[in-house]
């Protein structure tokens, strides 16, 4: 079992192992470029009576600045690399050679090991994940803390993944996924709002005191948010990593380099680098949720 887990000290939105589209150092140029670029264009201006130049550095600042919001957004939804993932045609395993990075669709099963969900106890995963957000932004007043992101900050999370088998859906060929001890994931599936208490009601409930009191967290009232997500035995799921054969087994292992999601100039994105086995669900997944948390089960306290 491979622990995913990342401290809370550290912890931002994103919890995988990728490079943001929008290095830091590229902003730290730009802004005081923009910077600088106004003041000359407001001195010409106010000289000249000339107002192209300051209409030309203000369209070309709001286009960069949707542009990187764009992609940044992208990123932290996880939207770019699932895109990636789906678009990635299906390997034949019949054909492929040893050392090829592959993308193999199909049924997972448990292997040795098997995983629960922290909250919802649901038995027989090979991934699990549960995250607690404590909303500590601006005033309430001001802000509904409903919203995903804005004042969020993630206090607690536990994130776990196991070595499973894979049934490619197209040849039956059976693979281990090696997601365990020592294996880099990059899980790319999307969790469900299981508790969510807001300024009105900060009320938790009795399950929710229990799963904070077994991991030393606080119990009292304040408003807060609590998400869960998993993968079980039998869900419909994409791994892309790179293949390994030895004595006719097939094992897929975390490719030795990162992989790149490449420019996608039709949606404006520019390329991440992943680095990591990457493990989504298949889009055609339907029926109960095998995938997430399960909604029949949420104590959502209330809603703004």
């Amino acid at each position: 079992m491979s622990d995913l887990s990342i401290a809370a000290s550290t912890v931002k939105h994103h919890h995988y192992t990728a490079c943001n589209p929008i290095p830091s150092a590229a902003l730290y140029i730009l802004i005081p470029l923009f910077i600088l670029g106004f003041s000359v264009s407001i001195f010409v201006l106010a000289v000249v009576h000339n107002a192209f130049f300051f209409v030309s550095i203000l369209l070309l600042a709001i286009f960069l600045s949707a542009f990187a919001l764009w992609n940044s957004l992208y990123f932290s939804s996880k939207a770019a690399m699932l895109s990636f993932l789906h678009s990635f045609p299906d390997s034949d395993l019949t054909l492929a050679c040893e050392g090829q990075l592959v993308k193999i669709t199909g049924f997972a099963s448990c292997g040795s090991v098997s995983l629960e969900s922290s909250y919802e106890k649901a038995s027989g995963c090979i991934y699990a994940s549960t995250s607690l957000y404590e909303y500590r932004g601006m005033s309430l007043v001001f802000q509904k803390v409903t919203q995903p992101y804005c004042g969020w900050k993630l206090a607690y999370s536990e994130r776990f993944s196991t070595d499973f088998y894979i049934t490619d859906r197209k040849s039956g060929i059976r693979a281990m996924v090696q997601a365990g001890p020592g294996s880099k994931l990059v899980p790319l599936i999307i969790e469900s709002k299981l508790v969510n208490t807001t300024r009105h009601r900060k009320i938790l409930s009795s399950s929710l005191r229990k799963w904070l009191r077994d991991r030393n967290l606080s119990t009292e009232a304040r408003v807060l948010r609590l998400e869960e997500g998993y993968v079980q035995e039998g869900s419909l799921v994409s791994v892309m990593g790179m293949l390994h054969k030895s004595n006719g087994h097939l094992t897929v292992v975390q490719p030795p380099d990162a992989i790149s999601t490449g420019c996608s100039w039709r949606k404006l994105l520019l390329p991440i680098d992943i680095d990591g086995l990457v493990l989504g669900v298949s889009p055609q997944t339907s029926g109960p949720s095998l995938v997430r948390g399960s909604l029949c089960q949420q104590e959502q306290l209330a809603d703004i």
